[in-house]
């Protein structure tokens, strides 16, 4: 499986993406336009996420009645081809939201903090990808397969806005893989240690990863626009700002994130994150330490079961999750599937978990969700 080596070049545009694999949840919807469906607006469409959001609409046949695409002055004018038909797209402004359904956000924070509510008050559903609203009371917070409770009563057709938080992706990614083992023993600590690729920081990060390393193969001085040091065979803490506490940003989420969606206040949760020089997909090292006693073998055919999660876990060959592997995959993959021997009673389990951050730790999520308010 290769990675994307050029995202987001020009071209790429007015290139429809090929299908790529799909997830057990939810089934999908075969539908795509249809004019009964309802009108979709993506915002910060010519971004990473935005990109990715056409992709799963698109492999997923998400029905729509109309589409509009949304970004900055900048890049307003630009074509777009979706479904065989070529789309401009249009400039944010507060007029954009009129007859929309569903606005699917991925533009920044600051972009949602100041449009998201405008939708909202014209009647649109957003399902925001920043983190602007995520711990906001009243807010969901919602990972299809984890908490879709969350956004009960939430529907296209009821005539009337409301928001909702897509999950930071690291989040996503542990939280597809922890959960249905928190359902069987129930967690009461988690000890998470992520490896973070580019796509995380966006397209011009994984422009910059690529550029360092042929930098740094051709002995030049690596260019740094994007990070402030060397990225390119290097690995750093993630580079979200670090809080009084010694934590940065991006733990946190995970630590606040994960209360919310699981909604248990008193589960522990400590995190250690990391920039790897990886182009796409995070991978993460998770320790669980259960309430009652979990085996891995119990373990592993839960997890087996779940949805939206695939075991790669083959001791023999030394063979388990790679970012390669689940690179333009919907599946999160799990391996290294083993009993904490530092826990008695079979209460802990470790496990390796890996996840597209663009598709499931972003887009697909997003779309998921949307598709839960049909």
């Amino acid at each position: 499986m290769a990675f994307l080596s050029h995202p987001l070049k020009p071209h790429l545009l007015s290139t429809p993406k090929p299908k790529r694999q799909t997830s057990k949840f939810p089934t999908k919807v075969r539908m795509s336009f249809q004019e009964s469906g309802p009108s979709v607006a993506v915002v910060g469409v010519t971004g990473a996420v935005g990109q990715e959001f056409l992709s799963v609409l698109s492999d997923r046949d998400f029905p729509y009645r109309s589409l509009k695409l949304l970004a900055s002055k900048r890049s307003a004018g630009k074509s777009v081809t979706f479904h065989d038909r070529t789309l401009t797209v249009q400039e944010l402004t507060a007029d954009s939201f009129d007859d929309v359904d569903i606005a699917l956000f991925s533009a920044g924070g600051s972009i949602s903090k100041e449009f998201g509510p405008i939708a909202v008050e014209k009647g649109a559903i957003v399902v925001d990808n920043s983190s602007a609203f995520r711990m906001v009371d009243g807010v969901p917070l919602v990972i299809p397969e984890v908490n879709p409770e969350a956004m009960d009563g939430i529907k296209v057709g009821m005539k009337k806005g409301a928001l909702i938080a897509n999950p930071n992706c690291s989040t996503i990614i542990c939280l597809m893989a922890a959960t249905p083992l928190h359902r069987r023993a129930k967690v009461t600590r988690m000890v998470v240690s992520t490896y973070q690729a580019a796509s995380g920081a966006g397209a011009a990060a994984m422009h910059e990863l690529e550029l360092q390393t042929r930098e740094v193969l051709e002995g030049k001085p690596p260019t740094r626009n994007i990070f402030n040091q060397q990225y390119a065979f290097n690995l750093f803490s993630h580079n979200a700002p670090v809080l009084e506490n010694g934590y940065n940003e991006e733990e946190m989420k995970m630590v606040k994130e994960t209360r919310k969606i699981w909604n248990d206040v008193n589960v522990k949760v400590t995190a250690t994150c990391i920039r790897v020089p990886v182009m796409r997909a995070h991978a993460e090292s998770v320790n669980l330490q259960f309430e009652k006693p979990l085996d891995e073998e119990t373990a592993r055919e839960i997890l087996k079961n779940a949805p939206g999660v695939v075991v790669i876990d083959d001791r023999a060959s030394n063979h388990f999750p790679t970012p390669l592997e689940v690179s333009n995959k919907d599946d999160v993959a799990v391996g290294r599937i083993r009993q904490d021997v530092s826990q008695e009673g079979n209460h802990g389990l470790d496990i390796f978990v890996c996840g597209d951050q663009v598709r499931k730790g972003a887009a697909l999520n997003a779309v998921q969700i949307a598709e839960l308010l049909l």
